[in-house]
């Protein structure tokens, strides 16, 4: 126990400044991490996603942190100084799995997991120190979430879903209007919801296509009779 003591009675092994040096460093590299984490994140928040700014930020910095941490904790003469940045990996396939779902006939969330992914390895390079390749991965991960997914929607490439909501005041003739385009369209219709507001009749439905096809199905639904009005919404769950 005094042996114990001594040692910890002990002063470090490095002067007030060297002490100062490090510490600025690691929150110079969690900083880093939070802006980087943020961009992504506030991206994520535009398009509505669940894992948005603050998911992306703590995750980002998270992974940083544990970086900073592994070869502390494992010390100087530690066998494996990358043991615990090792594990984030691991960790971060976890939080991504919850990101996944898997509605009626599609999968959604794969974009949202592997974005998450991307910004754990770019947490544990500001961690590292590598902010010049952190940049790098952050810049590729915006284009590749906005420019790349504008491109495979004009090029027609990409099947998203949309929400179909029309109105009138007869739902029976609505139905069978809508059944009609749909079947013309070579389309299924399912999960269709009604709902009554007074005397307007609201029909909802989703369908999952390419933009033109999309485009399609909203011109034949526009000229059936019973329709007076039809609206296009986003799906909360697209990818």
């Amino acid at each position: 126990m005094s042996i114990a003591v001594a040692q910890f009675a002990q002063p470090f092994s490095f002067n007030w400044l060297e002490q100062m040096n490090v510490v600025n460093g690691a929150i110079g590299r969690l900083l880093v991490a939070c802006l980087l984490g943020s961009i992504v994140g506030i991206e994520r928040e535009i398009s509505r996603k669940a894992a948005g700014l603050r998911t992306n930020l703590l995750i980002c910095l998270g992974a940083a942190f544990f970086t900073l941490l592994s070869p502390v904790l494992a010390g100087e003469s530690g066998a494996n100084r990358g043991q615990v940045a090792s594990n984030i990996v691991q960790g971060i396939g976890f939080l991504g799995a919850g990101l996944i779902l898997h509605n009626r006939s599609r999968v959604s969330g794969l974009t949202s997991a592997a974005t998450v992914w991307v910004v754990a390895s770019i947490g544990m390079a500001c961690g590292a120190g590598l902010y010049a390749p952190a940049v790098v991965a952050t810049v590729t991960v915006i284009v590749a979430l906005e420019a790349i997914g504008f491109l495979e929607r004009r090029g027609n490439l990409k099947i998203y879903p949309l929400i179909y909501e029309a109105r009138g005041s007869d739902r029976r003739l609505m139905q069978e209007s809508i059944l009609g385009a749909m079947d013309n369209a070579g389309e299924r219709l399912a999960g269709v919801e009604n709902e009554a507001i007074g005397d307007l009749q609201r029909v909802s439905f989703s369908v999952t296509a390419t933009k033109k096809r999309h485009q399609r199905i909203h011109d034949s639904l526009l000229v059936q009779p019973g329709i007076q009005k039809l609206f296009t919404f986003r799906d909360p769950e697209e990818d």
